[in-house]
């Protein structure tokens, strides 16, 4: 018989998995839900001294309480938080754990506390300094009703049950995501899944995304022993769709799932692969974080500066400013007359908006300072992650900015992202862009939950009256110029370096 073992997150208690458990029952599956120390009960009373060490060893009472048996399967299921105290758990009983399932949670990791996976940036920032004893012994207020959506998407979670979430919400103690956790590695070999809710920001075409980027960290996603399933809802299915959340568990346990592709050695992560034109043989010359394509030109020119996406692993090589499909861009432009700059910026984690941000705003003063650059007449092109820097610009656009573009771009913050409250949303941003020419290149096998803020964002620019030329890729993907090198591919780059170009340098691009 398999035995579920049910461990919920972050102000919540055992309330959250009466429906699903109660459906796993039906099912002729044992369910079981871990009370962790301090959480459960409405408005649990917090004692002094809970850490992340409390609550493993509440997941371990229940694991030897099941497996006291020996006759069951045990798969070990942690929500949000939740995942933490599991996997500390599981590496002390690896031997008795069939399965771990990740619901929409993140990759616990060996001396790092779950502070680091607290979507909300702020808050992050705020506690990272609660290293005190005091400070410790405190806890984190639960969220008011209109709150939750900072820690989650609530998106399918009916009004009834949202309403009984804030009810029975308890106050987290801090030491339990100050504690760093502590892994010995016997919890490795463990086969694992990955429940992944898109409404919620993440899927399994975004995971492989980040995977061919070739972060070593995500490399053991594509182990034949990971699987992964989505559902359609925001980051409580516990709550939104227990039915189907059900069925994905029972067949998590029979190990079915989607296996993640590993990445190909000999052709190469999708993003290092050849830019999909010939491009012009242009010098470049580098200046610290920013090098500079130069065209043959006597006197200053206009300048595109190109600005990569996110978040690219800090000790990722090459470095963004290397890659092909970049120096494609930044080549052609030069090729065409223009000067391009491209610049590597310090997008390395989602809390990195900020120095990103500043990243960019020095590298466009330094181009438009060099004397070959004409300094009033710029352009400005964000890539991917990387749209979201572009809410800077949009906001309060300087005059010398001609044009700004954007390719495959996120254009708001996904919901896990932690950055609902902050100013990088350049849906909202496009609202006071004026008079300021915005060239999209969309791309119609868009990820699903970036393709929504894509949308979200043509709306509000048509609702205010902004100009956004579209240029459409429909069979091309995220990062098309180095993996779909078709001629409408083709057709589509030329169309848009031209119309930002017309733009730089003042022409009709009509």
């Amino acid at each position: 018989m398999t035995a579920f073992i049910l461990v919920s997150g972050m102000f919540t208690g055992t309330h959250i998995w009466q429906d699903t458990a109660a459906r796993l029952t039906a099912r002729g599956a044992e369910a079981h839900t871990v009370a962790l120390t301090g959480l459960d009960g409405p408005r649990a009373a917090t004692a002094p001294g809970v850490d992340l060490e409390t609550h493993i060893a509440d997941v371990l009472a229940v694991i030897d309480s099941v497996g006291a048996a020996g006759d069951r399967r045990i798969v070990l299921v942690g929500h949000d938080y939740g995942i933490h105290p599991a996997v500390g758990a599981a590496d002390r009983r690896a031997e008795r754990i069939d399965r771990i399932v990740h619901l929409d949670s993140g990759l616990p990791r060996d001396g790092v506390p779950a502070l680091a996976a607290v979507p909300d940036q702020s808050l992050r920032e705020h506690l990272a300094g609660a290293v005190g004893a005091d400070e410790a012994d405190g806890v984190l207020p639960p969220p008011a009703h209109e709150e939750w959506p900072r820690w989650g998407s609530t998106a399918g979670v009916p009004d009834a049950a949202l309403d009984r979430l804030t009810a029975l919400a308890a106050p987290q103690p801090l030491g339990t995501l100050l504690q760093p956790l502590r892994l010995t590695g016997a919890v490795g070999p463990v086969p694992t899944t990955g429940v992944l809710c898109t409404g919620n920001g993440t899927s399994i075409e975004l995971v492989q995304m980040l995977v061919r980027l070739g972060d070593p960290a995500l490399r053991p996603l594509t182990d034949p022993r990971v699987s992964f399933f989505e559902l359609p809802t925001g980051h409580w299915p516990m709550l939104s769709l227990p039915a189907e959340l059900t069925d994905v568990l029972l067949r998590a346990a029979a190990g079915e799932g989607h296996r993640l592709e590993p990445v190909d050695d000999d052709a190469g992560p999708g993003h290092l692969r050849p830019f999909l034109m010939d491009v012009p043989d242009v010098p470049r010359e580098r200046h610290g974080n920013v090098d500079l394509y130069l065209p043959d030109a006597e006197e200053p020119r206009p300048a595109v500066v190109l600005v990569h996406g996110g978040p690219v692993p800090a000790d990722a090589r090459p470095t963004p400013r290397d890659w092909p499909g970049l120096t494609g861009y930044a080549r052609c432009v030069a090729g065409d007359g223009a000067v391009g700059a491209l610049l590597d910026h310090r997008l390395h984690d989602l809390g990195d908006f900020e120095r990103a941000a500043a990243d960019v705003a020095a590298a466009v003063e330094a181009v438009r300072a060099d004397p070959r650059v004409d300094g009033d007449r710029v352009a400005l092109w964000f890539f991917s992650g990387g749209g979201l820097i572009s809410a800077d610009w949009l906001d309060a656009p300087p005059a010398w900015l001609r044009c700004l573009a954007a390719t495959y771009p996120v254009l708001a913050p996904l919901p896990n992202w932690g950055l609902s409250e902050s100013r990088f949303r350049p849906a909202r941003a496009v609202a006071n862009a004026g008079a300021l020419p915005v060239v999209l290149t969309r791309v119609g096998r868009e990820m699903p939950e970036i393709a929504a803020t894509v949308e979200e964002f043509l709306t509000a620019a048509k609702d205010c009256g902004t100009d956004v030329e579209v240029v459409d890729v429909p069979h091309g993907h995220h990062g098309f110029e180095t993996i779909d090198l078709t001629d409408e591919s083709r057709t589509a780059v030329r169309h848009a370096l031209r119309t930002v170009l017309d733009h730089a340098f003042g022409r009709d691009p009509r």
